[in-house]
């Protein structure tokens, strides 16, 4: 998929399908395409990725039309233009707390490249744009995905507001720092996590904006089936480096108690991203 494409699939509801793609290894693309995924999600929030490294993964899988989203390191609307200028087909703005974070993040991803006092001032009374420009920024931006990590209590409470902003495309839930904000860190079963998570998937599906949640401890593969079927769109499932991990970790586990060794190793043990 292109990035029109998904954004157009995101607000329909209709499921799409990617992965956290960490590794910037020239072969790692031919294998990713050969899964049947519609987007890659690149983080450089978590990891230590610069924006020449970003743009070459983001050119390569626009390439083989698989849309690359992009989490920039914080809400920084500079951050998002940035990461745009390198060929991101949409971006994942982490810990949004607020409406003003979404409308200056929105004034970066969906009115590009105005700046300055016309953008600020785009909100206030819309014609100020004048016909050609409108046309103009609806054309070129029409293809650029934005996806609003929604990872906190503060989030949660301010969410109503947030999704009051047209030009969201989609919301991603951060379950390790939602868990946290919550205050039952990494209880991914507890009940208070799931009712949080329910509520903000329906919300945002019943205002035709895209919904998902990054899952990548090992016990919520059943919990992601269940909210795919029930409200998520927006499928985000595990990481290359994870994929690597647990593959490897289980086949060697397998392997030395086989041999019948002691195996080495936290069979459960997870990487957060």
């Amino acid at each position: 998929m292109n990035g029109k494409e998904l954004k157009s699939a995101l607000r329909a509801g209709k499921h799409v399908y990617g992965t956290a793609i960490l590794s910037p290894s020239s072969i790692w693309p031919k294998a990713v395409a050969s899964i049947g995924l519609d987007f890659v999600f690149i983080d450089t929030e978590h990891t230590p990725l610069n924006r020449e490294t970003v743009s070459n993964m983001c050119q390569v899988y626009n390439a083989l039309d698989l849309a690359p989203l992009v989490r920039i390191p914080s809400p920084d609307p500079y951050e998002a233009s940035m990461a745009i200028d390198g060929g991101a087909a949409g971006i994942i703005a982490p810990y949004i707390e607020t409406n003003e974070q979404v409308n200056e993040l929105v004034g970066a991803v969906k009115y590009k490249p105005i700046k300055g006092k016309k953008l600020q001032n785009r909100s206030k009374e819309n014609s100020q744009l004048g016909t050609q420009l409108s046309a103009y920024l609806e054309e070129n931006n029409s293809s650029t995905v934005l996806i609003l990590n929604i990872e906190s209590v503060p989030a949660i409470e301010a969410l109503d507001e947030i999704l009051a902003v047209n030009e969201v495309d989609a919301v991603l839930i951060g379950p390790h720092d939602l868990s946290c904000s919550l205050g039952i860190p990494e209880q991914y079963d507890h009940p208070l996590f799931k009712e949080s998570v329910n509520t903000i998937l329906k919300k945002a599906r019943n205002k035709s904006v895209g919904a998902g949640i990054h899952i990548f401890y090992t016990s919520g593969f059943q919990q992601e089936k269940q909210w795919a079927k029930e409200e998520a769109n927006l499928i985000v499932h595990s990481s290359d480096i994870l994929a690597f991990k647990n593959t490897l970790q289980r086949e060697f586990f397998d392997i030395k108690e086989f041999l019948e060794q002691s195996p080495q190793g936290t069979e459960n043990e997870t990487l957060k991203i």
